[in-house]
């Protein structure tokens, strides 16, 4: 058998796995998310070797989607660290044979802390299953290991059910993209869903302004010393009404007149895209790039009657990761 046809027959038993564990699924799946939504603690999830390794990647996408949760290694339970647990926890216990020495050691210890088990073995005759409240059994024919030793199949089908029992938690705490990005504020989708318009946008004393009846040199004093290429136009009660940009400035140039002296009405954009102050950075970032005829780079700020607040420039955007 060459490399890639022993790769897709791999891939083909460990899919056809997780296949046959869809028929398995029974009420026993459904109480253990109910048994989690009541625990008033954490769940704490617990392995030896690969099934601890499977553990930890359960815990850690258990508590980054809404359900607090941490991996206790059992070697080190039995050492002291099962002090970590409460009775108000439940332990969510992988092992494909059901009779990780490690495990079985902390049962009694388990037990009489008053802490719930759920169990994901692959022998429901096991002493581990046994001794749980819930069993998930995650049963394969064999590993895709041509030896069948190498635990392979038993613990991608472990990982599959694991991650459905935090997805099916995530649905029934109806937990949002914002609740999300609350646990992940150092990643992008954290950035794109934390960061408001408000946020980045130059307001108050930064928010390059000219009013209406300004010159062009005027609005370019005013571009000059602000550094964002562009100003706001606003009226007498301070609404929005235009834009220049020193695009509009080159453009000037090639008048060949006195174009500075120009009213600033003359040259502005009239009634230009803007954003509120309360929309996603993400937002601002979509309407530049997908602007019509070309991008943009700068953004008005205003707020629902039309008040100028500010500006947001795209190297802003860059620079706080928003892409």
């Amino acid at each position: 058998m060459n490399i890639l046809d022993q790769a897709a027959s791999v891939l083909r038993q460990e899919a056809q796995a997780i296949e046959q564990l869809i028929e398995t699924l029974d009420s026993s799946f459904v109480n253990a998310v109910n048994m989690i939504l009541e625990s008033k603690g954490r769940v704490i999830c617990t392995g030896m070797g690969k099934s601890g390794h499977i553990a930890t990647k359960i815990a850690a996408t258990l508590a980054s989607t809404g359900t607090p949760a941490f991996f206790l290694h059992p070697a080190e339970g039995v050492h002291g660290d099962l002090g970590m647990v409460t009775d108000n926890d439940v332990v969510l216990a992988f092992s494909n044979s059901g009779e990780t020495g490690e495990i079985i050691s902390i049962l009694p210890s388990l037990r009489r802390i008053g802490a719930k088990l759920i169990c994901v073995v692959g022998n429901a005759d096991s002493t581990l299953a046994k001794n749980a409240d819930i069993v998930l059994l995650a049963k394969v024919e064999r590993e895709a290991c041509p030896l069948n030793l190498a635990p392979t199949t038993s613990t991608t089908v472990a990982l599959a059910l694991g991650d459905a029992l935090a997805i099916c938690l995530l649905e029934q705490q109806h937990f949002t993209p914002e609740n999300f990005a609350i646990f992940h504020p150092g990643g992008s989708l954290g950035r794109k869903l934390l960061l408001t318009v408000e946020n980045i946008m130059h307001g108050g004393a930064d928010n390059p302004v000219v009013h209406k009846g300004s010159t062009v040199r005027d609005a370019l004093f005013v571009m000059t010393d602000k550094g964002l290429g562009a100003t706001n136009v606003v009226n007498e009660s301070g609404k929005l009404i235009g834009l220049v940009t020193d695009g509009d400035v080159r453009r000037g140039l090639d008048s060949g007149s006195n174009f500075l002296e120009w009213p600033v009405e003359d040259m502005m954009t009239k009634m230009p895209r803007t954003i509120t102050q309360e929309k996603l950075a993400a937002e601002a970032m979509h309407m530049m790039e997908k602007n019509q005829p070309r991008p943009i780079t700068v953004l008005p700020v205003v707020d629902q009657e039309g008040q100028c607040l500010g500006i947001v420039h795209i190297t802003d955007l860059l620079r706080r990761g928003i892409v």
